[in-house]
C-alpha cells in the first residue's frame, strides 16, 4: 500500500505516465470534459475537494513548466490565482480566455474534476522535465 503522496490510483497513474509538455487540467465541478479525454473524478460534494488542495497535492509530484489560467480567474480578484501560482516557481504563466482554456483542455492527457464551485476555478498544467 502506498503510504504517502497522491493516493488516488487514477490520479497517481496519470501523473506517472505524463511526459514533457503533456497537459493536465484541474477543474471545478462544472468544467466540461471534452469527449475522449479521460476524467479523474475526485468530486465528493460541493466544495470537496477544493481545487487548491488538489493542485497542491499534484504540485508535490508533477514537474510543471507552464500553467494556463483564464483571464476571468484573475478578474474575479479573489486569492485563487495568488494561491496557485507560487506552487509552480519558474513556470511560464499564460492568461487566456475561459473559452480558450476549455478548447485547450481537448488536448489534455486528463481532466481532474474537483468539487470546487467557485466560478472559473480551473488550471491547466504543462508537464516539464526534471533534468
Amino acid at each position: 500500500m502506498k503510504k504517502a503522496g497522491i493516493l488516488n490510483r487514477r490520479l497517481a497513474m496519470t501523473i506517472a505516465t505524463m511526459g514533457h509538455t503533456d497537459l493536465l487540467v484541474v477543474g471545478d465541478a462544472g468544467l466540461p470534459v471534452p469527449p475522449g479525454v479521460p476524467c479523474v473524478d475526485l468530486a465528493v460534494t460541493a466544495g470537496l475537494p477544493a481545487l487548491l488542495d488538489v493542485v497542491q497535492a499534484i504540485a508535490t509530484e508533477l514537474q510543471v513548466e507552464g500553467v494556463m489560467l483564464a483571464e476571468e480567474t484573475r478578474e474575479r480578484r479573489d486569492s485563487l490565482a495568488d494561491d496557485l501560482l507560487p506552487l509552480f516557481p519558474g513556470a511560464e504563466v499564460m492568461w487566456v480566455s475561459h473559452q480558450a482554456l476549455k478548447k485547450t483542455s481537448e488536448l489534455a492527457r486528463a481532466v481532474v474534476r474537483t468539487g470546487e464551485t467557485t466560478p472559473y476555478a480551473n488550471i491547466i498544467l504543462r508537464s516539464g522535465v526534471t533534468f
